[in-house]
């Protein structure tokens, strides 16, 4: 049915009258005026009815409805206002309905220019955090998980470049973060950290939108690091540091010493702990069997074979570029295998040689170098750090052949096979070095030098415990 106002045809219904609407006028249309109809809709006991306004108009002959809104959701003046704007519309000769529906669709695409807009000065202003984000989680994957890497990224370049647009990073910026690093004294890490930003600019410029923001270049290419570190640092870091056979036993002697220093204090609360007999045992294993430390501290029990008297190095936990790493066995000397019986009375129950405070993993990798560079403190040119050991303790030979690391111990064993007759390529082996030569000779000549190897770290065996023992002979006063 169709109603109009109280007032008469040609009026417009008034709110109040909305208002009074019954219940029983559920669909009946509300006649306003100018081509304006409302449509009354439920109507619940608590509240004023709902109608819907549209106008009707007739285009191409045919009658047509433009919806003008909702009361009382929509004032009455909104909906009369939106009434005559598609009665003004029409006299343009347009559809409202088309109108609105260009309307709708302008602003959507005004949305997605605006959106995309955005997305364009985000991408200009990309920081180096993003870039690193995304670079560590999609364009390095290292052997550690990038756990090492992370560790620098967040200590020595996020803090001061974090934050800065990618374009606009330049070399001196670069130059900054490295030079700060050589003021503290840690010429290598400046070194590592270089090498790591040019990598990550390099894989960066491959990329949108980072190719884009990088139309200059890489920053870090344009940085030569000899120039910031220090003058007399190695930049090959080729060492060549060889413990004497004095130095070894002044080593076990030092172990010795701190032992019973300790034993004797009367409060050993406050006493200066001695080395940890697994931070011994690995020093000693570095020595007799020329493995590297950090494949040595990932080592699990199951790796160990007492009886037959070897240690299985998998491949995984083998330094080098994949494609090139190879599993690796170890033939244990008398000596080396001492080693490992007397590590497994201190952590035999665990799945790890050297397992983490945690038990759930293995140690630091850098644990032991760790410790045996901060009893080396003169050496250092840096403060000290805090909870960490600052002194001179394992320095030997008085200083005078400089620091020794981890890795010495590797050369220094490598070199006593060299005076014990070893061939190179023997010794190459027992290192696990990658094979020299072409590939074709790599394919076809497969002999794997079980007895050699064995026969070489049997020898080096002999020979540390020839070199500990003269000293036990001289102090015994046996000649």
């Amino acid at each position: 049915m169709t109603r109009y106002p109280k007032s008469g045809r040609g009026r417009k219904w008034t709110v109040a009258e909305l208002k009074a609407i019954p219940p029983d006028w559920r669909g009946d249309a509300l006649r306003d005026g100018d081509g304006l109809v409302g449509a009354v809709r439920s109507i619940a006991s608590d509240s004023a009815p709902r109608v819907h306004f549209r106008y009707e108009y007739k285009r191409d002959g045919k009658k047509a409805w433009h919806y003008c809104g909702t009361w009382p959701a929509t004032s009455l003046d909104a909906i009369r206002r939106a009434r005559d704007d598609a009665r003004e519309t029409l006299r343009r000769g347009l559809d409202p309905n088309a109108k609105r529906e260009a309307d709708r669709i302008e602003a959507r695409e005004q949305v997605k220019a605006t959106l995309a807009a955005e997305e364009r000065r985000r991408a200009e202003d990309a920081s180096v955090q993003d870039l690193y984000d995304q670079w560590i989680r999609d364009g390095v994957l290292r052997r550690d998980g990038n756990a090492a890497l992370k560790r620098s990224f967040e200590r020595d370049l996020l803090p001061a470049l974090g934050a800065k647009p990618v374009r606009m990073v330049t070399e001196h910026d670069v130059r900054g973060v490295l030079r700060a690093l050589v003021a503290r004294g840690v010429n290598r890490t400046a070194v590592e950290v270089h090498r790591n930003i040019k990598q990550m600019f390099r894989w960066a410029e491959k990329r949108q939108p980072w190719r884009r923001l990088l139309q200059d270049g890489n920053p870090a290419e344009l940085v030569e690091i000899a120039k910031i570190v220090d003058a007399d640092y190695d930049l090959s870091n080729i060492r060549s540091r060889v413990l004497n056979d004095d130095e070894i036993r002044e080593l076990r002697d030092r172990f010795e010493q701190m032992a019973r220093d300790h034993d004797d204090a009367p409060d050993k609360r406050r006493a200066a702990r001695p080395v940890e007999p697994e931070t011994q045992a690995a020093l000693w294993l570095c020595l007799s069997t020329l493995c590297r430390i950090g494949e040595l501290l990932m080592t699990e029990w199951r790796h160990v074979d007492f009886e037959a008297g070897t240690w299985f190095v998998p491949k995984e936990n083998v330094k080098g570029s994949r494609g090139k790493k190879r599993d690796h066995f170890v033939y244990l000397s008398p000596f080396a295998l001492r080693q490992f019986r007397a590590l497994q009375t201190r952590t035999g129950k665990t799945r790890w040689c050297f397992p983490g405070r945690d038990g759930e993993s293995h140690v630091d990798v850098k644990s032991v170098s760790k410790q045996v560079g901060d009893r080396q403190h003169r050496f250092k040119r840096r403060k000290a750090l805090r909870n960490r050991r600052n002194d001179n303790s394992l320095v030997l030979s008085g200083g005078e052949n400089g620091e020794w690391t981890p890795h010495d111990l590797r050369r220094t064993g490598a070199t006593m096979m060299q005076a014990l007759g070893v061939m190179p390529d023997v010794i190459d082996r027992c290192q696990n070095h990658v094979l020299a030569g072409s590939r074709v000779r790599r394919h076809y000549l497969k002999h794997d030098y079980a007895d050699e190897t064995k026969q070489a770290w049997a020898k080096l065996g002999a020979a540390i415990e020839a070199a500990l023992a003269r000293r036990l002979r001289l102090v015994s006063g046996s000649t």
